[in-house]
């Protein structure tokens, strides 16, 4: 007699589809109308990563999304799950990660905004993300969901890439269905390539330039185009700067390099003094412009797949392309020149930089970052919290082979250890760092457990330094006393044995040590520091003071 052939339903169709699409790993938390597709995954062979926060489990699918190079699966349930990663979404939004968040709904008899009373009940829950991520998708039947979770797919990876939304019915997902399985699905994203008489304008541009400069931003990192950008730079003998989210684009030490002094004045100035700039991946925010004070006198090339920050601060030859295929159209189209002095102009640069740092008396900040870089392995991701020495690492730290993620996009709490558990979940043989100050380490102290749980290998430093450090620094220079930033906090080190995780109160002399050691043994790990660090002093207020003001004057990292 025949076996009987399990019954699928719509919870199926949607892991199903992500299987077909490539999907080897999913984010989540379970929720009640979401629970027909936890089922589904149960018989799949996709991975799954449980976070005991959604806005945690957003983070490290955000994170997984920007070290594999692929979309990300976020599964939630409805209203207040589905809400809850939000602020997650922001940054990958920010960051362009491809998240893919598939959210449960109240059933199809609810939707439309009459009041039926279901848990969970908002009345148009997807207005909630339309401001937030790239597109949102909508089931309304089981037949929909492959061509619809295909849909989402190619929209999160296309250029500018970024988080999406797709949510469907409870009683959709616990729907019979009779169709065959999903084998086969097709969500290529649309290329970007530049426009060639954009480029060949560029290149003459270039070409005719005797100071060329190249600003590098996240978009180079996205795009997978750093060899690219090197190619660029030495055949036009150009300097290049990094932005913070751009930080690994060129290599640290080439000859070339300007790293990632953004909030120097003398940076500023070296930028301003290109009679081209080239920027690249980068729409000149706030951060990147040193808070608006950049003033550039020579003209402008920008290349940004993000349509809306295309020339959105300064004028420029805009080129709305995947900076990818724009670097490499220009590296062919221009006329390599021998090396001249732009290296010599390079070095004079960070030794100003260097001599500036050098006068305010920093040895015990200096110290620290440098006994993080010692201590992780060269291939080793990290992932910064928003913290007075992640604001260090955005200007100071040199990622080597690995990559430095921040959360300095949207600029929200709580990012660096969930994502670091999201990287950790691509790669189980590659140690993966997180840094917290101890106010933003609160928010994810939960996820402890879920470190524990599948055993991931990081190691979170948590430097504790009583309170909300970088707030404290702000409101003191500019009110005379801070407010609202001092913590109670637990006792960290007891705190992560109690999850089962090693941790190791540690000092500044003793920080390379330990953390190399956490970072070598197998499983999560947790060094804490107790130390009070200060920021380097600001620039920017002077150049305000000297030009005007500027269109924001807004505090920010190092501001008072």
């Amino acid at each position: 007699m025949p076996t009987a052939q399990r019954a699928r339903h719509g919870g199926d169709l949607v892991v199903e589809s992500l299987t077909a699409l490539g999907a080897s790993t999913v984010f989540g938390l379970p929720g009640q109308h979401a629970l027909g597709a936890f089922d589904a995954l149960r018989r799949s062979g996709l991975t799954y990563v449980g976070l005991r926060v959604e806005n945690n489990a957003g983070f490290a699918a955000d994170a997984f999304a920007r070290v594999t190079g692929t979309v990300a699966p976020l599964l939630v349930s409805t209203g207040p799950g589905a809400l809850m990663t939000l602020a997650a979404l922001q940054e990958s939004a920010a960051a362009s990660a491809p998240v893919l968040a598939i959210g449960s709904q109240v059933p199809t008899a609810g939707l439309g905004g009459g009041r039926k009373g279901y848990l969970h009940e908002l009345v148009d829950q997807k207005a909630s993300f339309r401001d937030v991520v790239k597109s949102v998708h909508t089931v309304r039947t089981a037949s929909q969901i492959p061509s619809a979770v295909a849909a989402a797919w190619a929209s999160a990876l296309e250029a500018p890439a970024g988080p999406v939304w797709l949510e469907i019915p409870q009683d959709v997902l616990l729907a019979p269905v009779s169709v065959p399985p999903v084998t086969s699905l097709r969500a290529e994203p649309r290329p970007l390539p530049p426009r060639p008489e954009l480029t060949a304008e560029s290149a003459r541009l270039l070409n005719a330039a005797e100071r060329p400069v190249i600003l590098a931003g996240g978009g180079v990192v996205r795009a997978g185009a750093r060899e690219e950008l090197r190619a660029l730079a030495e055949a036009l003998d150009a300097p290049v700067a990094t932005t913070f989210g751009g930080k690994g684009a060129f290599p640290w030490d080439h000859p070339l390099s300007l790293q990632s002094w953004l909030e120097d004045a003398h940076t500023t100035e070296f930028l301003e003094d290109a009679d081209v700039l080239l920027v690249v991946g980068s729409g000149l925010g706030e951060l990147s412009s040193n808070y608006h004070t950049f003033r550039p006198r020579g003209r402008l090339v920008q290349i940004e797949a993000d349509l809306g920050k295309l020339e959105s601060n300064h004028p420029a030859l805009g080129i709305h392309a995947d900076a990818r295929e724009a670097l490499a159209a220009l590296a062919e189209a221009v006329t390599p020149r021998p090396p001249g002095t732009a290296a010599k102009a390079a070095a004079g640069l960070l030794t100003r930089v260097r001599e500036r740092i050098d006068a305010q008396g920093l040895e015990l900040e200096r110290r620290v970052l440098g006994a993080v870089r010692d201590a992780l392995p060269d291939d080793s991701p990290s992932f910064w919290d928003m913290t007075i020495l992640a604001y260090w690492a955005w200007s100071a730290f040199d990622p080597r082979a690995g990559a430095l993620h921040t959360a300095q996009g949207a600029g929200g709490l709580g990012y660096g250890f969930p994502a670091a558990l999201g990287a950790a979940a691509a790669d189980r043989d590659r140690p993966v760092l997180a840094v917290s100050g101890d106010g933003g380490a609160m928010y994810s102290i939960a996820e402890l457990a879920t470190a524990h749980q599948y055993q991931l290998p990081i190691t979170w430093l948590i430097v504790d330094d009583g309170g909300y450090g970088i707030l404290r620094e702000y409101m003191t220079d500019t009110f005379g006393e801070a407010t609202a930033t001092e913590l109670s906090r637990p006792d960290f080190v007891a705190l992560a044995e109690s999850f089962g995780v090693p941790a190791v109160r540690t000092t500044p002399e003793r920080l390379r040590a330990d953390l190399a050691g956490a970072i070598a043994a197998p499983g999560p790990s947790v060094v804490v520091l107790p130390a009070l660090l200060r920021m380097f002093a600001p620039t920017h207020l002077d150049r305000l003071a000297d030009g005007g003001p500027g269109p924001d004057g807004g505090p920010g990292p190092g501001q008072p």
